[in-house]
């Protein structure tokens, strides 16, 4: 029994060795390192989320900065509010507790997924 773990440890031994003798590259290894972070450092995109509200619209900047538009989505937006009585003898300026703050203006907010 003793025989046949050693045999089985031998053999493990010489498989892992020699599977780790494969990989190892002959050019400088540190090189090749050098060689993938340039290549990926060039490839990668860069992504931004920009949000503009209530009628603004800065995207031909970015879009002159050399940005491209991947993704577009807009949603209703409150861009100011107004206080108005709670009833009609309230008075706004004695009576701060019956003052009601609502909605004034709705707009629109876009919000713009970029790459370059």
């Amino acid at each position: 029994m003793k025989i046949i773990k050693q045999f089985i440890q031998i053999i493990l031994i010489a498989i892992f060795s020699s599977s780790c003798m494969k990989s190892i590259n002959k050019e400088d290894p540190i090189e090749n390192m050098k060689k993938n972070i340039n290549e990926n450092s060039n490839t990668e995109k860069k992504r931004m989320e920009i949000k503009f509200s209530c009628e603004e619209d800065g995207i031909s900047e970015y879009l002159d900065d050399g940005w491209n538009i991947l993704k577009e989505d807009s949603q209703e937006k409150i861009c100011t509010w107004k206080s108005v009585p709670a009833t009609k003898d309230c008075n706004m300026e004695k009576d701060k507790g019956c003052k009601i703050t609502t909605p004034d203006r709705i707009g629109e907010e876009k919000i713009y997924l970029l790459e370059k």
